[in-house]
């Protein structure tokens, strides 16, 4: 007997639906959600019926009777403090869910979304690793006041399921992996992943961590502190400055990855400075977990709705971003870029000689600097830091000769000039 199931995702700028007939997917939507359009409701519960609405509108377009599924599936949200796992969405858990036990969070609407839909067609309803999940070592949970320990609140039926999933793709169990999973959305959750559990991990809510599109993250507690007792703002104008218009909210007005990348590039300085900043602050999250797993991890895994453009951005800002160039890399690059100029200016007439512009051009590309520094190192007893530099000149310098050679093959070949 096959079974169908509707698995529904809310975030906090997206609503992610899946359609499944037994582990063969149907057919899967994203449903983006933009600032304006979250902003029209006072809290997440007032979120349902707009939600709801655009599934069942999604799932009359692709002309799918509901009256189909088998079952229906939401995401975990804030309840009380539980292991990983599947729980029934049962009637004190929907009240849990819609009190927000641990506070208000669009995966509240998971469970409640998914009893509402079930129960219209008579059907079961279920969530899978709510974002309490909770598997924290005790040393984790300290954070310098006894009175506010580190809580575990984050994306954890995504960071489970690809984690999960990279197993299965390696053979491996997952309680025998270490693996830091890192989840880029409208929060960020940068996790440890150690035995089959998650033995630390950054609030993604209102605790610590990256800013994300909507979330302060981490900030100055004693500035906090002074903000909160200034008179200027009431308790809830200073939580929404945290969740929900903290991030790039607050620095550029709108929570859309894609419209800060689109800024940045376009040339909006404060835009790609912001961008840097995520990225920066991503990257020292996941050094953190690296030395929560003692520098020996199997894996690192990106994943979350900014990940699909994740690898163009950290390999542009890996490659071109100041202060962080793999030199190696740009040489090759540059170096081709200046091949195909040389060629170029003969062609049009600028230039005579092409092995006298290329020349010109190559000396300017050399890497003598690194090569002294190498040689003084050396010389003043660093001898492996030394053999570095100049192993990193070597590999400069042939990075350049491949690059004009690349640039003369690409133009017309060897004999040709």
């Amino acid at each position: 007997m096959s079974i169908k199931s509707l698995i529904i995702n809310p975030g906090s700028t997206s609503t992610k639906i899946g359609v499944f007939e037994n582990e063969t997917l149907l057919f899967e939507e994203t449903l983006r959600h933009s600032t304006e359009e979250i902003s029209q409701y006072a809290t997440i519960v007032d979120q349902k019926d707009f939600r709801k609405k655009i599934i069942t509108d999604l799932l009359a377009e692709k002309n799918f009777d509901i009256q189909s599924l088998n079952v229906v599936v939401g995401r975990g949200g804030m309840l009380k403090p539980i292991p990983g796992g599947t729980y029934a969405v049962t009637d004190a858990l929907l009240a849990d869910l819609k009190v927000g036990v641990q506070g208000q969070h669009a995966s509240n609407l998971g469970g409640i979304l998914a009893r509402e839909i079930a129960d219209s067609i008579g059907v079961p309803s279920y969530i899978v690793d709510p974002v309490v999940v909770d598997e924290l070592m005790p040393i984790a949970r300290y954070s310098g006041v006894p009175e506010l320990p580190r809580t575990s609140v984050f994306h954890a039926l995504n960071q489970k399921a690809v984690a999960k999933r990279y197993a299965k793709e390696i053979g491996k169990p997952y309680d025998s992996l270490r693996l830091i999973v890192v989840h880029m959305g409208g929060g960020v959750s940068v996790g440890a992943h150690e035995n089959g559990k998650v033995i630390d991990v950054f609030n993604a809510l209102d605790g610590d961590g990256a800013f994300s599109p909507e979330r302060a993250g981490a900030v100055p507690s004693g500035a906090l502190i002074k903000m909160c007792f200034s008179g200027k703002y009431s308790e809830k104008e200073v939580y929404s400055k945290v969740v929900g218009k903290g991030g790039f909210n607050a620095y550029l007005g709108t929570n859309d990855m894609r419209e800060v990348t689109k800024r940045a590039n376009e040339g909006d300085e404060k835009a790609a400075e912001a961008k840097q900043a995520f990225l920066l602050q991503v990257s020292k999250d996941i050094g953190s977990m690296a030395c929560v797993l003692n520098g020996k991890v199997d894996q690192i895994i990106v994943t979350g709705g900014i990940a699909y453009g994740a690898l163009i951005l950290f390999v542009w800002d890996y490659l071109f971003a100041a202060g962080s160039k793999n030199r190696v890399v740009y040489s090759l690059i540059i170096s081709t870029v200046a091949g195909i100029a040389c060629i170029l200016t003969v062609l049009i007439g600028v230039g005579v000689d092409v092995d006298k512009v290329m020349i010109g051009s190559i000396m300017l590309l050399i890497p003598g600097i690194n090569l002294m520094n190498a040689l003084r190192d050396m010389m003043c007893g660093d001898i492996i830091t030394g053999i570095l530099r100049l192993a990193e000149a070597l590999m400069m310098a042939v990075a350049i000769a491949a690059g004009f050679g690349i640039a003369i093959m690409g133009m017309g070949g060897l004999f040709r000039w």
